[in-house]
């Protein structure tokens, strides 16, 4: 089933939902849009990965060290900036590690602490693969106009601050 058939059922499951107990707001609604659009996004970035035998956890720890300045983080930095636990992160290191595009090693700073760093060949392997991610991007943004995408990015940014300060109050991170 095609994205804007599933949010087409989804439009009309959320009106008879709400006909039927009026209390259930509109954001609901707006909820599962955002999850089903990204869950398709989602998709969409792994069919892309799928020639670089990467998925979409492997991607992102590989593109937070090539970001770092020095190349570098701790895996437990790493589980927070890609929400993969320990265990995943120790999968993730040893699949990217195999493939020579990291190395795990204990930091200069404290003897016990690992630090993962990505290598030259990683690197070399970011550069040949980065513009083949470019042209669906685009696709998925074909359209919007810049003005548009500040929209977006602030709304989805002012999500982000709402969603924080309910993880705040409730005392409890999702």
């Amino acid at each position: 089933m095609s994205l804007l058939e599933k949010l087409k059922h989804l439009d009309e499951g959320i009106a008879r939902v709400r006909q039927a107990v009026p209390e259930v707001p509109e954001e609901a609604g707006l909820c599962r849009v955002l999850l089903l659009v990204g869950e398709r996004m989602k998709e969409q970035f792994e069919n892309t990965l799928k020639p670089f035998k990467l998925n979409d956890s492997e991607f992102r720890t590989l593109m937070i060290l090539f970001s770092r300045p020095d190349g570098s983080s701790t895996p437990g930095e790493l589980c927070e900036f890609t929400s993969q636990g320990a265990t995943n992160m120790t999968r993730i290191a040893d699949a990217l590690a195999k493939r020579g595009l990291i190395t795990r090693g204990p930091s200069a700073d404290d003897r016990r602490r690992v630090v993962m760093r990505i290598t030259a060949a990683g690197r070399r392997f970011v550069q040949k693969m980065l513009p083949a991610m470019i042209p669906p991007v685009r696709l998925i943004f074909a359209g919007f106009s810049e003005t548009d995408r500040r929209h977006l990015s602030r709304l989805l940014r002012k999500l982000a601050d709402n969603i924080s300060h309910f993880e705040n109050e409730a005392g409890d991170p999702l």
